[in-house]
């Protein structure tokens, strides 16, 4: 029995790649749940790529940047080149994250390969109008690129 219980628990552990494919898919849904539409690996005007960027029904910009582990997040610190594209910034980790290791300001998301839930909230900054447009033509123009 314990052995077969054993193997059930390896059976749970993903590899890096895995897990963030997981949590990219789930907070993708839970995004268009919210009404959003997503698109994942977007690359942003300073040369930084967002794991998923969404527009909202009412043209507010949303980015989320997945962490797949501790080491990823304590070796990856250039979140903060997100925030000037985006009206709200959030990160989606999965459920067994250290949440303790995130900052307070970005929004969360906790997310496996089915779904997902905002756990904290973020402070919506408006972008600037003509960023805005840029970012929404950009983001439309990369949507219609890719369906071919």
């Amino acid at each position: 029995m314990e052995a077969a219980l054993a193997f059930a628990d390896a059976l749970e552990v993903l590899s890096r790649p895995e897990t963030t494919g997981a949590v990219t898919r789930g907070a993708a849904r839970l995004l268009i749940s919210m009404g959003y539409a997503p698109l994942a690996e977007v690359c942003l005007p300073n040369g930084r790529r967002a794991d998923l960027m969404a527009l909202g029904p009412k043209g507010d910009i949303v980015i989320v940047e997945v962490k797949s582990g501790r080491d990823d997040f304590l070796t990856d610190r250039k979140w903060g080149e997100y925030r000037p594209y985006c009206d709200s910034f959030y990160f989606a980790v999965s459920p067994d994250f250290p949440q303790d290791l995130l900052p307070a300001e970005p929004g969360l998301m906790v997310a496996d390969a089915f779904g997902g839930a905002v756990v904290r909230e973020t402070e919506n900054v408006p972008l600037v109008g003509a960023r805005r447009k840029a970012l929404t033509l950009a983001f439309a123009r990369l949507a219609a690129m890719r369906s071919f």
